[in-house]
């Protein structure tokens, strides 16, 4: 039996005045409703109704379990008008998670845009540079930067990164700049340890068309891309940047690119998420924002004419 069912059935009727109104008003056959009921009494071992022909009345118990079951009934009926309109109203809690190193350079000032457009959702954002199982961390989206996540979710490629070696103007006038790949060895250089293996990560470099990695000599080595960023800005060394912390100070003219033919374009920023049709709304919406503010946005990479126009 289904106990909830047929208490909601009991509620009804006893409203109505009738099992037949309560069938209809549920949707179902008046045989339906007198059955769940029967089985409702004969489940607790007492009469509910007093039934006449004519007339529908509670009986002493019945009119206890009513007082005792329609305030429940009123918090249930609640909580699952709330589940629906969260499919079709964007409020809620969202959770995200993404890599601390994009977090402020791309994706930050577009969450804040979100949550000012949408206040009545409420955004949960962990920046993590470890790649997130949605869910195992409960998490609505993802983002990652690198290649596409597997395992069951769908990945939306939005940005191509690039890998730029560049170095400040002071730098340069104080050091040179290097000239061929080699040349790097004779330079301080930043360099990036991955938070997935604690390893430094070597330099890559395109060289006809293969990509090659070399490890390269490092003077400062740091497990944040913004901090590496902030180094190379203020002339503490070369450093091989992604096109998302690169693209705009080389704009600005406070970094230079450097062995623009060697830059690579393997990896790109993916965001990641599970099928859409399982999503309420305000999952939905926040994914769409995200791509159309993101997918192809050139403020965070070059085309090849502008970047070797910037050297």
């Amino acid at each position: 039996m289904n106990e909830v069912r047929a208490i909601t059935i009991f509620v009804r009727a006893a409203a109505l005045g009738s099992l037949r109104k309560a069938a209809v008003d549920q949707g179902i056959s008046p045989q339906a409703a007198s059955h769940a009921v029967m089985q409702l009494e004969k489940e607790l071992g007492v009469r509910l109704f007093h039934r006449t022909t004519r007339k529908l009345s509670l009986t002493e118990e019945g009119q206890g379990l009513l007082d005792s079951v329609k305030p429940a009934l009123a918090v249930l009926s609640s909580a699952l008008d709330d589940a629906r309109r969260s499919k079709d109203e964007i409020a809620g809690p969202l959770r995200v998670s993404a890599p601390r190193a994009m977090a402020h350079t791309v994706l930050w000032p577009y969450f804040m845009e979100f949550a000012e457009l949408h206040p009545n959702v409420g955004l949960d954002v962990q920046f993590d540079d470890l790649f997130t199982d949605l869910v195992g961390d409960r998490a609505d989206v993802g983002f990652r930067g690198g290649s596409p996540p597997s395992g069951g979710t769908i990945a939306r490629r939005l940005l191509p990164i690039q890998l730029i070696v560049c170095a400040s103007p002071a730098y340069i006038e104080r050091h040179g700049a290097p000239r061929t790949i080699d040349e790097l060895g004779a330079h301080r250089c930043t360099g990036y340890r991955r938070a997935n293996t604690g390893k430094q990560a070597p330099w890559e470099f395109l060289i006809g068309d293969e990509i090659v990695y070399r490890d390269i000599a490092t003077t400062l080595c740091v497990n944040d891309t913004d901090a590496e960023t902030q180094a190379v800005l203020a002339g503490l060394a070369i450093g091989q940047l992604g096109s998302f912390s690169a693209a705009a100070p080389i704009r600005r003219g406070q970094l230079v690119p450097l062995l623009v033919r060697h830059v690579t374009q393997r990896e790109a920023i993916y965001i990641y998420y599970r099928h859409r049709t399982e999503q309420p709304l305000r999952v939905r919406t926040f994914i769409d924002f995200m791509v159309e503010r993101l997918a192809g946005n050139t403020n965070f990479y070059f085309e090849p004419a502008e970047l070797r126009a910037a050297r």
